[in-house]
């Protein structure tokens, strides 16, 4: 069993068997005291501990949140990488390119003429993937831009054909098939 620190200063004599009393004394006469109300506790240092361990949880609280924040951009990625690579389009050789703005720069995608006119319409979009782009149906771009709207570089809006009665060149018709 191990020696109590008083007993230890009196072996190693530190301290005389006087004055070894006369600390005991002094600490039962604190107690009676502070059991009998005469004299407030001092709660410092309780205080100061529940202080560091309010402190302590809060920071653990963080950390957590921080850690969860981590995991869900992961599993969002994951999520954006597994729909690009199930829904995208095979990439063709063609001497055709659709011309697409992406930061500022004009880049161009090899395309077919249903393509074009699906990417011109809105039926299909352009997104960024693996250091390149992809083309892919507009519902899983959608989907993408729900989870990462960074992914996506083109998605046209959908164009409604709306005929107008009023339109005095409705009986001609406009060529949207030009090459320039």
């Amino acid at each position: 069993m191990s020696i109590s620190l008083r007993d230890q200063l009196l072996k190693a004599g530190l301290v005389n068997q006087k004055q070894a009393k006369q600390v005991g004394k002094e600490k039962q006469k604190q107690q009676r005291l502070v059991h009998k109300g005469q004299i407030e506790q001092d709660d410092t240092q309780q205080r100061l501990a529940k202080e560091a361990l309010a402190e302590k949880v809060k920071r653990d609280q963080e950390l957590n949140r921080q850690q969860q924040e981590k995991v869900e951009a992961k599993a969002r990625a994951a999520q954006v990488k597994q729909l690009i690579e199930v829904s995208r389009l095979p990439k063709l050789t063609t001497e055709d390119y659709y011309n697409f703005v992406d930061d500022k720069k004009v880049k161009r995608i090899s395309v077919n003429p249903l393509m074009r006119n699906q990417l011109s319409n809105g039926f299909l979009a352009i997104v960024h993937h693996g250091g390149g782009y992809e083309v892919i149906p507009r519902e899983a771009a959608l989907k993408i831009q729900e989870r990462d709207p960074q992914r996506i570089v083109q998605l046209n809006v959908k164009k409604e054909e709306v005929a107008a009665e009023d339109d005095p060149y409705a009986a001609y018709q406009i060529p949207d098939d030009l090459m320039w």
